[in-house]
């Protein structure tokens, strides 16, 4: 459009006074006419959509993507492996003590520790079984005679649980009654039946301490 205005201002040059006014008017008015109708028009802006209203006559709502009341991991937990007892082990304190005198039995103080996949002890429910063996030296079976059988001891209940558990040592303490004689070796059995139905077992041999 520029380039018609120049036009137009070449033909009133050429066309004498009357022309040169004419021409002086459009010389005088060019910036008005390049600011206004010779400039490129603006792109126009879309205006967003208007929402669809729904039978209820509102505003439709969006689609929301976040799902409402997802199942959560705290409420169902997948536990991970090795945070069960895998292991159970009969600490060095265990001793088998009392008095010598005849009729008198002995004291077995015995110190279980249950140890988890990471090798860390801790406190798990479970029944604990104790037996007796004699021990036969210079034999590829050790484990002689069984002498004595206790009761199972129940630690499912949080109470008793905690009623056995030392938590300096990180481990459980029994005393049973034992019957034992003076400079003689036993091994101690110590077996753990989870509620799992797993069942773990230690060997520990000791040497009764008897004056």
């Amino acid at each position: 459009m520029i380039a018609d205005c120049g036009l137009r201002i070449a033909d009133s040059v050429r066309g004498g006074t009357c022309g040169r006014r004419a021409a002086l008017v459009l010389l005088l008015g060019l910036p008005l006419i390049s600011q206004s109708g010779c400039e490129r028009p603006q792109a126009s802006v879309r205006m967003p959509a208007t929402q669809e209203t729904g039978s209820g006559g509102g505003p439709q709502k969006a689609d929301d993507p976040i799902v409402s009341n997802p199942p959560s991991a705290i409420r169902n937990p997948q536990l991970p492996a090795g945070f069960t007892p895998v292991k159970i082990g009969i600490l060095p304190l265990t001793e088998l003590a009392g008095p010598s005198g005849a009729g008198q039995g002995a004291k077995l103080n015995v110190f279980v520790t249950m140890l988890d996949a990471f090798g860390s002890q801790m406190k798990a429910p479970g029944a604990l079984r104790f037996e007796l063996y004699e021990y036969v030296p210079r034999s590829a079976q050790s484990k002689g005679p069984r002498l004595a059988l206790w009761p199972d001891i129940d630690l499912t209940s949080p109470g008793e649980n905690h009623k056995y558990w030392r938590d300096f040592l990180r481990a459980y303490e029994f005393e049973l009654d034992a019957q034992a004689g003076r400079d003689k070796t036993y091994i101690l059995e110590a077996t753990c039946l989870s509620p799992d139905g797993k069942r773990l077992s230690c060997d520990y041999t000791l040497r009764a301490s008897l004056p």
